[in-house]
């Protein structure tokens, strides 16, 4: 209504073409900012949305370089529409860059080269038949691009970020996913399977299971 949301201690722009930031989420950039030095640090953030993750470690670790992904191009624009100069201007802190990337496609497919030091993504975890037990303010105003997945393959996304982590993070790099607190266990799984070490199933203020971690 207002065409802005708060987000750890800073107002984003949104629109209907992005979710709008969950308090929730800060916990994961928390968890992602203060394990690591700030200088010369390079972030990964897939699924963008509104920027609200990439922007809030670019200004929170300033001298860390944040790329971020995203396959819509209106949420793109959204993202990189967020104005912080005043902030980047007092503390250093650098920008992100958005590029248009689909996730699902794979690492290779998105034309980045290079390692990062962590990774992080919010991507769509709400299966389908849960559809019924969301809010109607979400339903109609928030794109279900961003929000589900198929009830037959709900950890697509999940299985596809290992690629991307395999890919592209340092050895000893830090990844951390915001996951469907009905499938901790099997998250967590995935990425236990695929040879990540320092797996951890991460609770959310109402102790429900909403991040898993992992090292590579």
């Amino acid at each position: 209504v207002t065409g802005v949301a708060d987000f750890y201690g800073r107002q984003f722009r949104v629109t209907p073409d992005v979710l709008i930031p969950r308090p929730e989420t800060e916990i994961l950039c928390r968890n992602a900012a203060f394990p690591h030095t700030w200088q010369d640090v390079h972030v990964l953030d897939l699924c963008t949305g509104s920027g609200c993750i990439a922007w809030t470690l670019a200004l929170e670790m300033p001298g860390a370089k944040v790329t971020a992904a995203d396959i819509s191009d209106d949420a793109l624009s959204v993202a990189s529409s967020q104005d912080f100069s005043e902030e980047t201007a007092r503390t250093g802190a650098v920008a992100p860059s958005f590029i248009k990337a689909d996730v699902l496609a794979g690492p290779s497919a998105s034309g980045l080269t290079g390692r990062f030091d962590i990774l992080v993504s919010n991507p769509p975890y709400v299966m389908d038949k849960e559809k019924t037990l969301m809010r109607t303010n979400v339903l109609d105003h928030e794109p279900h691009l961003a929000l589900f997945v198929s009830d037959d393959d709900p950890l697509a996304f999940y299985r596809a970020i290992a690629d991307w982590a395999h890919a592209l993070l340092k050895p000893g790099g830090y990844a951390i996913v915001e996951i469907n607190e009905a499938l901790g266990e099997e998250t967590a799984r995935i990425y236990s399977d695929a040879g990540f070490h320092s797996v951890e199933i991460i609770k959310d203020l109402s102790d429900r299971n909403r991040f898993v971690s992992f090292r590579i």
